[in-house]
Order: C-alpha cells, then structure tokens, then sequence
C-alpha cells in the first residue's frame, strides 16, 4: 500500500469518527474520488473574485424585523369558493 492510500485510509477514518458515520470498506473508493476532486479544486486560481455574501456581514441590506399580524383573512377568504363563520369550507374527509 502506499503513503497516499494510507492517509487516505486515515482520513476516511477520522472524518468518520466526526460524523459519528459508519463507512464500509467499499465506501473507500468514493472517498478517495472525492479527496482528489476536492484537491483540484485546490488548485482553482481565485484571485480577484469577490467572496459571495454573507447574510451576517454588516452590510447587508436586510429588511427591517417587526411583528406582523397579517390581518388579511378578509382577503384570503374572497379566494374561497365557500366559507362559513370566517372559516374555509372544505369536503368532509374523516367520518
């Protein structure tokens, strides 16, 4: 075996271990696919490409947060094909 499939080997089992998963041994291969697409990623030259945004950052335009009742049930009940009492009508499912 070599270095590679060792530490890989350790790394499955490590990562393993963090998730509290139980990996068998054909999941191996797929980890091992994964690990090498995640290292090409790696190599993805990002400089001068602004970082997504993140809701937390100071800046961001967030709407206000306030109590709203809705007070619409007028009008979602005018959408109704029939109601009774403020209330939806609708067929009688359980007998």
């Amino acid at each position: 075996m070599s270095e590679d499939e060792i530490s890989q080997k350790e790394q499955l089992a490590r990562l393993a271990r963090l998730a509290r998963l139980r990996v068998g041994t054909g999941d191996s291969a797929d980890f091992a696919a994964m690990a090498a697409w995640f290292e090409k990623i790696k190599t993805i030259d990002t400089q001068g490409i602004e970082p997504m945004t993140n809701p937390r950052e100071e800046n961001a335009r967030l709407r206000e947060d306030r109590v709203d009742d809705g007070d619409v049930r007028d009008a979602l009940l005018a959408n109704a094909p029939e109601t009774q009492h403020g209330f939806f009508v609708v067929p009688k499912v359980i007998e």
